[in-house]
């Protein structure tokens, strides 16, 4: 079955960056507390706001990444992938390459008669020139 979906190491890059910025909140807070303890209001409190807001964002960015790399159904513009082409590398490693074959066994065990959207992985009929649920030529 095709899948469209971004590809893991980006996802996994994005998150891996993520908490590097959330630890660079956390260092930048730390140090614009102790630089601006006795700074007026508006300095005092804006500098290690933005430390605050460089965490928050970094938690955020890091959970959405984390989520984007280990879920199915992975939504891109850039990445379609088939099972029988390109075992899930996760699968792989963690489960072993017994699982990570399964995908393709049972796309081989459907009918010859059987296709696959490319688009949007909806099963159509070989014989079919556009894709019954998303409406693009085969």
């Amino acid at each position: 079955m095709k899948s469209i979906k971004p590809g893991r190491g980006p996802s996994t890059m994005g998150a891996a960056g993520s908490i590097v910025v959330a630890i660079f909140g956390i260092f930048w807070t730390i140090m614009a507390f102790t630089i601006t303890r006795d700074a007026p209001f508006p300095i005092g409190f804006i500098f290690p706001a933005a430390g605050i807001l460089f965490v928050g964002f970094g938690i955020f960015q890091a959970v959405y990444h984390y989520k984007n790399a280990t879920s199915k159904q992975r939504m891109s513009l850039f990445d379609i992938t088939d099972s029988k082409e390109e075992p899930d590398p996760l699968d792989v490693r963690f489960r072993g390459a017994e699982t990570a074959k399964d995908p393709a066994e049972r796309t081989q065990k459907l009918s010859p008669e059987r296709a696959f959207c490319p688009y949007c992985g909806q099963s159509v009929q070989s014989s079919f020139q556009y894709c019954p649920k998303c409406g693009k030529k085969q």
